[in-house]
């Protein structure tokens, strides 16, 4: 369990870097797509659509979906 632990730390900055990209590209995406967009709307509802995915994979790691994956 240690030795995972440090894996995960070490690669802490570049999945969280990962993350922030994925949210910034869907920004700009939403901005070329509807250019009157309200950006902190859609930053918001961007957001609520990564917590949705988020929550449904924790719940396939609750059901097993990830125990020999």
């Amino acid at each position: 369990m240690e030795m995972l632990k440090k894996d995960l730390a070490s690669r802490k900055d570049e999945i969280q870097t990962e993350v922030e990209m994925l949210f910034k590209a869907n920004m700009k995406i939403t901005d070329w797509d509807v250019p009157e967009a309200d950006d902190k709307e859609a930053a918001k509802i961007l957001l609520d659509i990564m917590q949705e995915k988020i929550d449904a994979i924790r719940t396939d790691i609750q059901n097993g979906k990830y125990n020999n994956y």
